[in-house]
């Protein structure tokens, strides 16, 4: 299956992928700290298991971080 993954064409292998198994493939060492958002529309974090991908979809990884003020 082919997915735009942070702006960039991945081949990834299968049928049936989910968010979470794309997270596995990419290897997201956190996977509870980034949100995902398919298609422009953020996906539940609740749903990554059951959220099935298709072919041409458009993939973001956010990853937000926080910090402090500087002075």
């Amino acid at each position: 299956m082919q997915l735009m993954v942070n702006g960039k064409a991945e081949i990834v292998e299968g049928d049936n992928i989910s968010v979470a198994d794309l997270l596995a493939f990419k290897q997201v060492e956190s996977p509870d700290m980034v949100s995902v958002q398919r298609n422009g529309k953020i996906v539940d974090r609740q749903r990554y298991a059951e959220q099935a991908l298709a072919e041409g979809d458009e993939i973001e990884f956010l990853y937000f971080m926080g910090g402090g003020a500087r002075r």
